[in-house]
């Protein structure tokens, strides 16, 4: 069974920061894969705005090249790059300076019927002060969406500020904060999991599961980029990207499938989530560093070695474990871990629901104890969902009892090809559907919960714990779930 296309309306979407690496990497791959599926055609347009002096023949060839280089060849079609590539137009643009707002009016359409969009793809200092000349130079209209990118802030004022010099122009209703790890199918197969089916929501509470763990593993480390040192795992991964599937998890089942009652939902999560107060984060968080390793056959340099020298000696941390809780009626008793780091054994993105155990066995003679129920929803890569289940081994001589997964694969279930994040998010700004975008609320609850956290870390004269690259981390990420008496889910036999 193939997709159905809903088309979307014509569209002015204008892209600042347009000679980036996002843009190239993300973006035009992105938008041409949804041109190629037919999901809009050359009645839209793609401007692109930067300081690069660049003509609309050299930004057409940027695009261009961008699909060579990102998009599979299976899916360059050349007839079809060629007339996605007649949208791109390209303006010469400072945001500092006054100069080309008054062409990037003109390369607008005056068309209440088009839709018009701004995407950000720059630093967010430069937010407030786009957004002032597009109202300033009338581009501004009160239908206009804006796409804005994290990192939104480094804590809780500065997001507050952001935010601010945003809101100074455009409303709520239309800014489109991107967190790319909710446009993933599987991500949105959570919502249709829990909420599609009868099955689980009936055992989907501290009654019958005993705790949830949230993984995010990347197994390539963080390089030389500079801004990394400035945030650290807990800014990047934690405050956006985890909190939010902690969210879809935990929160409650929304009247609608409007976006503002699912976003109701998450706030709830957000603000019931109890507080790490400074005693509690020695043991109930872990920072971890990793260190480099080398063989016969390999070498890899520690996050120390990666960094200029100015840098050296960073506290930062490259790996954060935690154990969160959740104060409402639903989730009472279920502690939720969560882990992410770079250089890890394996780059995977998953959730492991973890079931209490049968109240009573029947089976005190069987080979092989009855073990607990786990829903294993994978992100990434692989994606799918798999129900491990205990079942008699075939044969005869007895009883022996085996766990095995039920397993949905995607790739093998659905033929066709699996739409990247960017895909849905930014045809959704197109669309005006803002279920899949953080809210304000919704990002300043986050803060409010990780900067106490991040300012114990701060106080604190204790360095991150070092791991060694190509592990699952620091000792003492294994140390915070063991004292609890669970582990680790790491793979079928864990």
């Amino acid at each position: 069974m193939s997709s159905r296309i809903i088309p979307v309306q014509p569209f002015d979407y204008v892209v600042f920061g347009a000679t980036g690496d996002l843009t190239k990497r993300k973006l035009i791959p992105a938008l041409y894969h949804r041109f190629l599926d037919g999901q809009f055609d050359e009645q839209s347009r793609i401007i692109g705005v930067s300081r690069s002096k660049f003509s609309d023949a050299e930004f057409q060839k940027l695009a261009g090249d961008a699909i060579a280089q990102f998009v599979e060849k299976d899916y360059q079609d050349a007839e079809t790059i060629k007339r996605f590539l007649t949208i791109f137009s390209y303006v010469v643009n400072d945001v500092s300076n006054e100069a080309g707002w008054g062409d990037i009016k003109k390369a607008l359409r005056d068309d209440p019927k088009v839709v018009r969009a701004f995407y950000l793809a720059v630093a967010p200092d430069l937010f407030e002060p786009i957004a002032e000349q597009l109202a300033k130079t009338k581009v501004y209209r009160r239908d206009a969406r804006v796409v804005i990118e994290k990192p939104l802030g480094h804590d809780l004022a500065s997001s507050i500020e952001i935010n601010d010099g945003v809101a100074k122009i455009f409303k709520e209703d239309q800014v489109y904060r991107i967190d790319h790890y909710l446009g993933k199918e599987t991500v949105q197969n959570l919502l249709a999991l829990r909420f599609a089916n009868t099955l689980f929501e009936p055992i989907w509470n501290s009654a019958h599961i005993d705790h949830v763990q949230l993984t995010v593993a990347e197994s390539v480390g963080a390089g030389t980029r500079g801004y990394y040192d400035e945030s650290g795992a807990l800014r990047d991964m934690i405050q956006n990207h985890m909190l939010q599937l902690l969210c879809l998890v935990a929160m409650e089942p929304p009247a609608s499938d409007d976006a503002n009652a699912l976003r109701d939902e998450k706030l709830k999560v957000l603000r019931a989530l109890r507080p790490i107060t400074n005693g509690e984060v020695a043991t109930k968080t872990v920072r971890g560093q990793y260190r480099g390793v080398k063989s016969e056959t390999a070498a890899v340099a520690s996050y120390q070695d990666e960094l200029p020298e100015d840098k050296k000696g960073s506290h930062t941390e490259t790996f954060v474990a935690l154990k969160a809780e959740i104060d409402n009626w639903r989730w009472a008793g279920v502690p939720f871990y969560m882990r992410t780091g770079k250089r890890m054994a394996e780059r995977v993105s998953e959730i492991c629901i973890q079931f209490k155990p049968i109240p009573h066995s029947i089976f005190d003679h069987a080979e092989g104890a009855p073990k607990a129920n786990k829903l294993i929803i994978r992100l990434q890569p692989d994606e799918g969902v798999k129900m491990m289940m205990m079942i008699k081994d075939p044969g005869p001589g007895g009883m022996r009892l085996r766990q095995v997964p039920l397993n949905l694969s995607f790739a093998e279930t659905f033929t066709e090809r699996t739409p990247e994040a960017y895909e849905r998010l930014l045809l959704d700004v197109v669309r005006g559907n803002q279920t899949l975008f953080m809210r304000r609320d919704e990002l300043e609850a986050a803060w409010m919960w990780v900067d106490p956290i991040r300012e114990a870390w701060d106080r604190s004269s204790e360095p991150p714990q070092t791991y060694t690259a190509g592990t699952w981390g620091p000792s003492g990420a294994v140390a915070l779930i063991e004292r609890d008496g669970r582990t680790w889910y790491e793979g079928p036999n864990s």
